[in-house]
């Protein structure tokens, strides 16, 4: 469970209940990272097995590595962010985290923790092997249709390549549940209309007299689309999709 607030925890190898935004969120609302750390660790009988992470509204991230870890375990932190992980290989692999975070500032967040957790991955990662990769964003009313605060929650549980089967589940899980970008969207009218009716009608959607609007509504329910559709417009990702997997149909020539 996930729900949108001023911050973000994980614990770990030996997890607590209050991990997923209980020590985020517990306090004051702009309470220090280190202090909420602080605190938890002080009331935490298994601390010396626990690790965490807590990074908060503002100001510089927090970890906690418990003595009795299994090795390699320890993290970094900085300015909203905190790196940590246990039974790695070495440091290198938070270093390696911590790096690639620091480069994918211009990244959209939940592609910026994938490449951070594939540097690690590809530094070492886990002493034991590879498995299993997960990934939970939330945003307030980031969820489908705005009912839930939970924007992305991908698991692959048991896998040859988690990491980059992670990376396609959420290339995925973009393209069907992201929101357009206002400035990318097309007018559905002329040479575009057009096509998108022809395209339509080879997949079985026929465009009425009152143009193709209808039609792809209907079509993009079919492929879970519904989230990028805006009135009037159509989104270059929906048109792209739509190219993909019609029938080979010629886009109409521009007027010479």
């Amino acid at each position: 469970m996930g729900a949108g607030g001023p911050g973000a925890s994980w614990t770990g190898p030996a997890c607590h209940p209050w991990a997923g935004g209980g020590p985020a969120t517990a306090g004051p609302r702009r309470a220090a990272a280190d202090d909420v750390v602080a605190g938890l660790i002080a009331a935490d009988p298994e601390r010396e097995h626990r690790q965490l992470g807590v990074v908060g509204a503002g100001g510089p991230g927090a970890s906690w590595t418990g003595p009795a870890c299994h090795p390699w375990a320890g993290g970094r932190t900085g300015d909203g962010w905190a790196a940590q992980g246990n039974v790695l290989t070495g440091p290198e692999v938070v270093d390696a985290l911590a790096d690639a975070w620091l480069a994918g500032s211009t990244m959209p967040f939940a592609e910026r923790l994938v490449a951070a957790l594939r540097a690690g991955d590809e530094a070492g990662g886990d002493r034991r092997g590879r498995q299993s990769a997960g990934l939970l964003v939330v945003e307030r009313g980031g969820g489908y249709g705005g009912r839930s605060d939970v924007l992305v929650d991908l698991r692959v549980d048991d896998h040859p390549d988690p990491v980059t089967e992670l990376g396609r589940l959420l290339a995925v899980h973009t393209m069907l549940f992201s929101r357009p970008d206002p400035a990318t969207l097309l007018d559905l009218s002329g040479a575009v209309a057009d096509e998108v009716a022809a395209l339509l009608a080879a997949l079985g959607h026929p465009v009425t007299g009152d143009g193709p609007e209808a039609a792809l509504t209907s079509w993009a329910g079919l492929e879970n689309l519904e989230e990028r559709l805006v009135p009037g417009r159509i989104d270059p990702v929906v048109l792209t999709h739509l190219r993909r997997v019609s029938p080979h149909v010629p886009a109409p020539r521009a007027a010479s």
